[in-house]
């Protein structure tokens, strides 16, 4: 007889708090790719083959790897930069958080009905909860963009000044962002910390992205081992595949036992 089979969808709410819990949870990938979804201006990032994570070890690390990708979205979504790297500091625990880890999700954004993408569970609210899953960081600020500017709730914000990171802060509490009642001074408190308006007053200056120094390493090499492959080595020097891949000169995945890469060691001070 034919088999019956049931899918159980789990609904995810929409509260949310700035505390990482540890995760024990199991993480499970939907294959249907998200549609595009309303709101968005420019063609989406194309996702990366292999799932890309990028450690950032403090604040000024992070600023230094995201700070153009948040300008980059204001030009595109009238969202201050200020605002998309205070948040990002906050909720991915400057992109160390467990959660960010698993997901690359930055912000902190749970899965809602509407999406269609990978996913993961992980403990926030309540135990077990459905946050977006994202092959490259970048995705995730990409998301967040959207998500703010194709919501109504979030619409009065697109009013305000872009030059007002206060007004941002306090907005986002009141339309719900988060539950915490400090999480607009948390924001504020990064965004002069680390004199985060700078990246927006250089974006309403004619578009200039304020781009970060070149980042600058020393390598090493890598030795070919039985059984390992482009993904498993790019995820032993937090690498993606491509930049392995173009490193090394290579124009397809396939590994020689005894071969050697050249691979990112650490960067330089």
């Amino acid at each position: 007889m034919p088999l019956l089979v049931v899918f159980l969808f789990q609904s995810c709410i929409s509260k949310k708090k700035t505390t990482y819990s540890k995760d024990n949870t199991k993480e499970l990938v939907k294959t249907k790719k998200p549609s595009k979804r309303p709101g968005e201006k420019t063609k989406e990032f194309k996702e990366a083959v292999s799932f890309t994570i990028i450690k950032t070890t403090s604040v000024e690390e992070y600023l230094e790897t995201y700070a153009h990708i948040a300008q980059q979205e204001m030009k595109e979504y009238g969202i201050p930069a200020s605002i998309t790297l205070a948040q990002g500091i906050l909720e991915s625990g400057y992109g160390m958080g467990t959660l960010t880890l698993k997901t690359n999700n930055h912000f902190g954004i749970k899965c809602h009905n509407s999406w269609e993408g990978e996913f993961a569970y992980h403990d926030d609210d309540e135990k077990g909860e459905c946050f977006r899953k994202y092959n490259h960081p970048k995705l995730s600020f990409r998301d967040h963009s959207i998500f703010l500017s194709s919501r109504a709730r979030y619409a009065s914000l697109f009013d305000l000044r872009r030059d007002d990171y206060k007004a941002w802060a306090k907005g986002l509490k009141k339309a719900g962002y988060a539950t915490d009642n400090k999480y607009p001074q948390k924001l504020i408190s990064f965004i002069e910390r680390y004199n985060l308006q700078q990246y927006d007053k250089a974006v309403l200056k004619g578009g200039l992205v304020v781009k970060p120094e070149p980042r600058k390493y020393d390598y090493r090499s890598h030795v070919v081992k039985k059984g390992d492959t482009l993904y498993s080595i790019s995820r032993t020097y937090f690498m993606s595949v491509d930049e392995i891949k173009k490193l090394n000169n290579m124009n397809s995945n396939n590994l020689a036992v005894g071969q050697k890469l050249k691979i990112k060691s650490r960067r330089l001070k």
